[in-house]
């Protein structure tokens, strides 16, 4: 029965995304990586120009434990999945409820699914594209499957870690509390003994550079524990389950009045707030994640002037905070309206309303990463940076997916033209930034594509309900 759930949930998922938009896109997605790659590959020689081997090296297995982080919050989306919150997508997932299956095991499926999809989509076409163009940059035969099991290894720890934090937010918050404090007092012993040479003390990446067994067995075990800890302390909430909520929508509407469409916008950050991952997203989705693109960028100091990380890094935090937009459209669809009078234009602008109100936290934290950094003089390029890419990946975003952006993403057509359209002005703004750290403010006029943007963005998805397939 296993592998026949296991199986049925990777046909659900296939089925889910090549109804949205075919299945030839979202077949052609890992060809898009695998190409990509490919032609980067013939660039090594003047990587390694500028940066070391190893520093290169800790920048990829960097972005794969990124990318384990960003996707590793099963604890937090546990019970909507097993309560199918998520329509479709969790369909099978909710079988528990007819067939004589324990939630834990169909939920162990469920997250088994997932893996098997990123690694698919993201790890194996990365290696393979690399493998491929190894003989032609002079690589050792066997280093692509060096590279493919501590990137695997790399994914799966960030993934597993994650999992097993929002699994203990989900059940203790006083608990992960207690995590959290010993985490970092460890990692702030270890960072002052060690400097940024503690992320070689990493096992995955100790694997990249030596192959050794030790470091396998390690890896492999600082992925299993987290992982196996955490489908352990798994508890679906039942919908039967009945809960007492205050009253949040009328004040928050007369908070928001300012906004156009106030109820609509208050209603999203309610929504966001009872689902219990309101704050849990913002640690495990925002400030973790950016948490680790700072360590990582660390590295860079030798290279560049520190004014330039922390703007790279302030253009890097707006993409990243571009991502709430998906936390808020993550809760509805738009037939959920289709009885009322709100046309889909007037629903994305209230979802634009509320990540206005989301943007707060980042605006928090890039000030205070700015000031602990030493870079107060840079605040006002740095804020600029953040500001302008925030809601210019949103904008983007917006008339790429409309309404649907967590499922869309996956469209090859949709992020060659987000990629397109984002890293352009990043390369350029960047540049600029790099001449004079206030020319980053020109990064402001951004604002008038933006708008553009999400005019089109109205009129390309007015009509279209993507979520009834």
């Amino acid at each position: 029965m296993g592998l026949e759930l296991f199986g049925s949930m990777m046909k659900e998922e296939w089925r889910l995304h090549s109804t949205m938009f075919g299945s030839l896109s979202f077949a052609l997605f890992p060809v898009l990586i695998f190409g990509i790659v490919f032609m980067s590959s013939f660039l090594l020689p003047l990587f390694r120009a500028v940066l070391p081997a190893g520093d290169l090296a800790l920048i990829i297995t960097g972005v794969f434990l990124l990318l384990g982080v960003m996707v590793g919050g099963f604890g937090l989306l546990g019970n909507e999945v097993m309560n199918r919150r998520f329509g479709q997508m969790s369909l099978l997932a909710y079988s528990a409820r007819s067939l004589p299956l324990s939630e834990r095991y169909i939920f162990t499926n469920f997250v088994l699914k997932d893996i098997v999809y990123y690694l698919i989509l993201w790890v194996f076409p990365f290696v393979l594209g690399f493998a491929v163009a190894s003989p032609f940059i002079g690589v050792p035969p066997g280093y692509p499957l060096l590279l493919f099991a501590s990137l695997t290894l790399t994914f799966l720890f960030g993934l597993s870690a994650i999992f097993f934090l929002s699994t203990v937010y989900s059940r203790s918050k006083p608990a992960l509390a207690i995590i959290f404090a010993a985490v970092l007092a460890i990692a702030g012993w270890a960072y002052l003994s060690y400097g940024t040479g503690l992320a070689d003390l990493f096992s995955p990446l100790q694997l990249l550079h030596n192959g050794t067994w030790p470091a396998l067995i390690e890896s492999c075990v600082l992925v299993a524990i987290p992982f196996a800890v955490s489908i352990a302390l798994f508890t679906p909430e039942y919908t039967g389950t009945s809960k007492r909520f205050s009253n949040l929508l009328t004040p928050l509407t007369g908070k928001l009045s300012f906004f156009p469409y106030p109820p609509l916008a208050a209603k999203d950050l309610v929504d966001l707030w009872r689902s219990g991952g309101g704050v849990g997203q913002v640690i495990f989705s925002f400030l973790l994640p950016l948490g680790l693109i700072w360590f990582f960028m660390s590295v860079l100091r030798a290279l560049v002037p520190d004014y330039a990380v922390l703007l790279v890094f302030a253009v890097t935090a707006g993409i990243i905070s571009a991502t709430m937009y998906t936390w808020i459209t993550s809760f509805d669809t738009f037939c959920s309206y289709a009885c009322l009078p709100v046309s889909v234009s007037t629903l994305i602008t209230s979802k634009i309303c509320t990540f206005t109100v989301l943007q707060v936290i980042p605006a928090v934290f890039m000030v205070v990463v700015t000031v602990i950094t030493g870079g107060i003089l840079y605040l006002i390029p740095a804020m600029a940076l953040w500001c302008a890419f925030s809601f210019y990946s949103l904008s983007v975003s917006i008339y790429l997916t409309g309404l649907t952006p967590n499922v869309l993403v996956y469209d090859v057509k949709v992020l060659l033209a987000f990629m397109v359209l984002v890293g352009v002005p990043v390369m350029v703004i960047i540049a600029l930034a790099f001449i004079n750290p206030y020319f980053g403010i020109a990064a402001l006029l951004l604002g008038i594509p933006a708008v553009g943007l999400v005019r089109k963005g109205y009129k390309r998805w007015e009509g279209k309900d993507m979520a009834s397939f």
